[in-house]
């Protein structure tokens, strides 16, 4: 008689292995890769990747949707401890680059060129942008920044957050993607500033 294995153990097997995916994705890409070569780099069979998803196609995009929840948590993580406008709207786009430092140059060339994956990128952008008009509203109403429209602020951000997305900025001024987020944060935090 076959026993099944615990919830927890399970769960914690999947976490185990979009960790791993993640990381060998944001090192190396993932265009390139066939199911067998993820397969053999984690000492797993096809079959368990099937468990996480259905196709390579559908598993690049789940390991994208994981790796951007582990970032947003560890953003909100640190925007929690940062306290006053100035340093929240700071450590908020800091953390976001940080966050994406870790990813080379070529995943970030694969997502721009993969649908489902850019899409995930795209829908977190827009969070981000939202949640920076949401700070420099807060900032504003508190008296930390200059009466700006924080709506245009945010487009601005947004448009500029697009723009590293699409590898439009690193093209145009060498910046990496975290960079770029630093060099945002400098800019538009001076720009607001009461």
């Amino acid at each position: 008689m076959k026993t099944s294995e615990r919830p927890e153990f399970a769960t914690q097997r999947r976490n185990e292995l979009f960790d791993s995916l993640i990381e060998m994705f944001l090192m190396d890409g993932f265009s390139h890769l066939t199911l067998d070569d993820v397969a053999a780099r984690l000492k797993c069979s096809k079959s368990t990747l099937y468990t996480l998803a259905g196709s390579k196609d559908a598993l690049v995009k789940e390991v994208t949707k994981h790796f951007f929840r582990k970032a947003t948590l560890a953003v909100e993580t640190e925007l929690a401890e940062a306290s006053g406008s100035l340093n929240r709207i700071t450590a908020y786009l800091n953390a976001v680059g940080r966050a994406l430092s870790a990813a080379s140059e070529q995943f970030m060339l694969d997502m721009s060129n993969f649908a489902p994956a850019r899409e995930v990128y795209e829908m977190n952008t827009k969070f981000a942008a939202e949640r920076v008009k949401t700070l420099i509203d807060e900032g504003v109403a508190a008296g930390d920044f200059r009466k700006v429209n924080a709506a245009f602020a945010a487009d601005l951000t947004s448009a500029t957050m697009v723009r590293i997305q699409l590898g439009e900025v690193r093209q145009r001024t060498g910046l990496g993607d975290a960079k770029a987020y630093q060099e945002l944060a400098a800019i538009l935090t001076a720009g607001i500033s009461a």
